[in-house]
């Protein structure tokens, strides 16, 4: 997918207001308490809405439920003269309950509609960045677990595994070839007069 030069600008930014929002300075996971900030601060964030709404984006985190993700996809490539209405969204978008206060007062103020578009399309793409992180981070353990499993496996047909060594063992390595154990105790066993064993 190809955000439009106005989302991939804007998607950044909110990415990383919601990381902020994320930690205090001790590294503490603080991003409920800071949202609910937000929240409390929107009425007197809305003149920032045109200039940046990223700053009043954060108050909805969380506030999405996508219900037509090909919509979504669509409007993150276009740019800001081309969004659409945000009427035009109802079937694609609902909002979380928490949610439906905030969107009143900020469709009750002018440019409301457009930044409610903005908003919900860059919590879609903050949504799919995440989503991203975690299967990358999965796919990262998963590849390490199936690497070490066949090194494990490569290691238990060449005998060498934990230094068990199988059925075939090596000699010292000088030349390199395979014996049985089992048989060539046997037959030291025999040299010394032992009754070989069948």
């Amino acid at each position: 997918m190809k955000l439009s030069r106005f989302f991939e600008d804007l998607t950044s930014v909110y990415n990383a207001e919601i990381e902020d929002l994320k930690s205090d300075s001790e590294g503490k996971n603080i991003l409920k308490a800071r949202l609910r900030e937000k929240a409390e601060q929107l009425p007197l964030l809305l003149p920032m809405m045109g200039s940046n709404p990223e700053m009043l984006a954060s108050a909805f985190h969380s506030g999405f439920i996508f219900m037509n993700p090909l919509v979504m996809e669509t409007l993150s490539t276009k740019e800001e003269s081309k969004l659409p209405t945000w009427k035009s969204l109802s079937t694609a978008v609902k909002l979380e309950p928490w949610a439906e206060p905030l969107s009143k007062i900020v469709l009750n103020a002018e440019g409301g509609e457009r930044f409610m578009v903005i908003a919900v399309a860059l919590e879609y793409l903050n949504r799919g960045q995440q989503a991203r992180k975690h299967s990358a981070t999965n796919t990262l353990e998963d590849d390490e677990d199936s690497e070490a499993n066949e090194e494990a496996e490569e290691l238990k047909e060449n005998g060498d595994l934990d230094g068990n060594y199988g059925r075939h063992g090596r000699d010292d390595g000088d030349d390199g070839d395979d014996y049985d154990l089992d048989e060539a105790g046997a037959d030291w066993l025999a040299e010394q007069g032992f009754d070989r064993k069948d």
